[in-house]
């Protein structure tokens, strides 16, 4: 007999282990992802889309809301003419945004950004004022004692926007 008939024989049959996964790390991190943002998408819908695709979805939005208005006060022919006008100003609109939309979509996520940004400097300059409006002066208190808030308008603070 053979040495490999006999060792079958005389030893169980280990199963062959399986090729490590180089990447077994990088495959568990996807998988987590992939099941994060499903679990996302299942609890708060999907994902907003590009500022361009907000702007085409609002773009629609509006001109669908100012197709169907209709005004009780004008008569059925003025109110024919109304809407027709509507729909040609609607049709307009569409026709100069589109193109701008296809052509610069990554500029509305710029522009978006910095709106953002410029709420936060907004929001940051109008607490630090308003902390400074309601704060007890009569704790820190002017020099002389009195109460500020008395003397009516004083003249103008200089705000500080950093």
């Amino acid at each position: 007999m053979s040495d490999a008939i006999e060792r079958d024989a005389s030893e169980p049959e280990r199963p062959e282990p399986a090729p490590a996964d180089a990447d077994a790390w990088s495959t568990a991190c996807a998988e987590d992802l992939a099941a994060e943002k499903a679990r996302r998408r299942a609890q708060y819908g999907p994902p907003p889309g590009s500022a361009a695709e907000e702007l085409r979805k609002l773009v629609d939005a509006v001109s669908d809301k100012l197709s169907g208005l209709q005004s009780p006060l004008l008569g059925a022919v003025a109110q024919g003419a109304v809407q027709e006008t509507v729909q040609q100003v609607v049709r307009q609109a569409k026709a100069a945004v589109e193109p701008v939309i296809e052509r610069n979509p990554d500029v509305f996520d710029h522009l978006a950004a910095a709106g953002a940004e410029l709420l936060a400097a907004y929001r940051s300059a109008v607490t630090g004022q308003e902390a400074r409006w309601t704060r007890d002066d009569t704790a820190t208190g002017a020099p002389d004692g009195s109460d500020r808030r008395d003397e009516g308008p004083g003249p103008g603070e200089h705000i500080d926007l950093d």
